[in-house]
């Protein structure tokens, strides 16, 4: 399971990429974490799917809301994990606001949860596995802070919380 002091596990995700330029072609693109992470200060924050109830009506949208106060803390860059696809995870951005502010990343295959210990099995609800609901700080690559959700809550895993912890470390 991640905690914290131990690096960001070495799992490649997808992120959709809408410009088309040399080598980058416009579709879901690798993005290996470890290699994305390395000198940057990161909040990143998973969920359990794009499109769902409190992660459209609360979680995501702290996260768009508070960009600004990230960035005064230091933060370079804000992630969004989900089990989804790269596809799903950037037309739900889209339809969110978070164009240029939150990275939409798709862990489709749920690679990076299980590698992780942060899986949600929610098959008994007709939604497979998935990520269970955290947020953390990352430096470097590197977990400075890791705030776990309980099944079925959310409070440790909310922008705020998050901002409160990285301003506290």
């Amino acid at each position: 399971m991640l905690e914290v002091g131990a690096a960001l596990p070495a799992v490649t995700v997808y992120e959709y990429n809408t410009v088309e330029g040399e080598a980058c072609p416009i579709g879901p693109m690798a993005v290996p974490l470890d290699a994305a992470s390395r000198g940057k200060s990161i909040a990143l924050f998973a969920l359990p799917g794009a499109y769902t109830p409190t992660c459209s009506a609360k979680h995501l949208p702290g996260y768009i809301a508070q960009a600004s106060a990230f960035r005064a803390l230091g933060v370079d860059e804000i992630w969004c994990l989900s089990v989804n696809d790269a596809f799903v995870m950037h037309h739900w951005g889209e339809s969110q606001g978070a164009t240029g502010v939150v990275r939409m990343l798709g862990d489709g295959s749920a690679h990076f949860a299980h590698a992780a210990g942060l899986v949600l099995d929610l098959s008994a609800k007709g939604m497979g596995v998935r990520s269970q609901r955290y947020a953390a700080w990352v430096v470097d690559g590197v977990i400075r802070v890791l705030q776990v959700e309980a099944p079925g809550q959310f409070e440790r895993s909310s922008a705020e919380s998050l901002l409160a912890a990285i301003a506290a470390a």
